[in-house]
């Protein structure tokens, strides 16, 4: 039919593309950080890891394509029903006022997800400018991933900016995660207390994840070889 309506021209389809590619990017932000965290392993074990990452290019760059689709789909989409809402002025799902309500954190998570996300793009943006495309001037060292990495970080102002985003991303992860089962229509009411604890153990998990590199460069207790 002519009329018929796509996937991301209603409201629930939208919502339901905001959570799939959400979880895409749960997976990707998991992988991603226990990948770097090599780091601590030393520079052969992270190099390693890179090498094995890029024996099958091809592979990578359609998990690379698959990956920017997402985030771009996820902030347009995101920002749009946004935007919908603030126009429409809707009465909010009566479980996540409850938990607004009774959570501060939440309150916040849901009130900067509008500005975390494009925050957290430029990031990636950044973090695939120096780490994959060496592109980042004074911060690039040739092939050797953990050196990249080390000299990356032991520059204060990318160390901040990385902690920044990071810390962006946890509440993004943790208002995200609790509201993905309620995108899919899948939120049930008495399950929700343990929906909203496995939100926050995974948002703080890769939050404390990626920041402890940064930090760890910054004191020496990663990175001391390179110079």
């Amino acid at each position: 039919m002519e009329n018929a309506l796509t996937l991301t021209q209603t409201g629930i389809g939208k919502k339901a593309a905001v959570a799939l590619t959400g979880a895409v990017m749960f997976g990707f932000v998991l992988v991603h950080m226990l990948g770097n965290l090599q780091i601590f392993l030393g520079r052969e074990t992270l190099n390693h890891y890179s090498e094995m990452l890029h024996a099958v290019p091809e592979l990578l760059w359609v998990a690379r394509a698959v990956l920017l689709v997402s985030v771009v789909t996820h902030i347009t989409l995101t920002v749009d029903l946004a935007l919908r809402n603030a126009k429409a002025r809707p009465t909010a799902y009566r479980v996540s006022a409850d938990v607004g309500r009774q959570d501060p954190l939440m309150r916040y998570a849901r009130k900067t997800m509008i500005l975390s996300g494009p925050i957290v793009l430029s990031f990636i943006v950044f973090h695939l400018a120096h780490l994959t495309l060496g592109e980042v001037p004074g911060l690039a060292h040739g092939q050797d991933v953990y050196e990249n990495v080390v000299r990356g970080f032991q520059n204060p102002v990318v160390a901040g900016f990385y902690v920044f985003a990071n810390i962006l991303l946890g509440l993004h992860l943790y208002h995200g995660g609790h509201s993905l089962l309620q995108s899919l229509g899948l939120r049930n009411p008495r399950l929700d207390p343990r929906a909203r604890t496995a939100a926050a153990a995974f948002a703080a998990a890769v939050t404390v994840g990626n920041v402890v590199m940064p930090l760890a460069v910054l004191v020496r207790a990663v990175g001391a070889d390179v110079q």
